[in-house]
């Protein structure tokens, strides 16, 4: 147990009370404002319409996964230990029709689309060789994605950019154009910003700490994941961290997140 939860139990004990995991961990801030200006419930029924359009593709191809297959039983068994804890991140989220799907691909890639609708591909599975722990380290940053609603940001923000700064101003301050935001495109185009991946790797580290996975994994994902990517473009010409970088953030968050995890071990 580290020192900071040793105290922290020792006050529980001097005060007559218990104190939740819950009062620990990370803390992310409030999600953009922007987001509001695009509806959550468009952008939700929107992602299903897609989801539900790429599985009936991949059923096509033969390529989603059967309801047995192993590695999506292993998916599921650990989704359902995450999402548990995605309510501290986002109170919609038990609203949410979670479901978890896996598709065969040689990509080296997975996702968590507005509503809780996940994707793994088996390539990421397959290529990586990734234990529990690394695979609930993806999830639980894709998930993060969606809690924080990055993509209903970055459309609020690319609407704005199209609008102008004069109907922007009509908006805000009556309101009287909030339709002129409509939902165009393919939601899995969205590009999130550096600083969303962040956010949704700090994130998802609380979230499967918190569900009693490793979030040292974290590191050793990101190690597999560089090695499999040695042509990857330097930093500066992608929106997602440099593997190193991401590492250190990791490394630097640790230690709000270890007491979570042993605690869930022990309890």
């Amino acid at each position: 147990m580290s020192l900071r939860r040793a105290l922290i139990v020792a006050l529980s004990a001097v005060l007559g009370f218990a104190v939740s995991a819950f009062s620990e961990g990370v803390n992310v801030g409030e999600p953009s404002k922007l987001r509001n200006l695009v509806p959550a419930k468009q952008v939700e029924q929107s992602a299903t319409q897609q989801y539900s359009q790429m599985l009936k593709e991949a059923e096509t191809q033969r390529a989603l996964a059967h309801h047995d297959h192993p590695q999506l039983l292993r998916l599921r068994t650990i989704a359902d230990k995450l999402i548990p804890y995605a309510e501290r991140f986002n109170s919609r989220a038990k609203e949410w029709k979670w479901e978890v799907n896996l598709i065969g691909s040689k990509q080296l890639n997975a996702f968590c689309m507005p509503g809780g609708k996940i994707v793994f591909y088996t390539g990421i599975l397959d290529k990586l060789k990734l234990t529990d722990d690394e695979a609930a380290m993806i999830m639980g940053h894709e998930i993060a994605h969606a809690l924080r609603e990055h993509a209903r940001e970055r459309m609020a923000k690319s609407t704005l950019t199209n609008l102008g700064a004069s109907v922007l101003g009509e908006l805000v301050g009556g309101g009287k154009y909030s339709g002129a935001f409509r939902l165009g495109g393919d939601l899995l185009s969205l590009k999130f910003s550096r600083s969303d991946e962040t956010e949704a790797d700090i994130v998802g580290l609380d979230i499967a700490a918190r569900a009693g996975y490793d979030p040292r994994a974290g590191v050793t994902l990101w190690q597999k994941m560089m090695a499999a990517n040695k042509n990857a473009p330097p930093e500066f010409l992608s929106t997602h961290p440099a593997g190193d970088s991401r590492i250190k953030d990791i490394e630097r968050r640790l230690p709000d997140v270890m007491p979570l995890y042993e605690a869930a071990r022990q309890g």
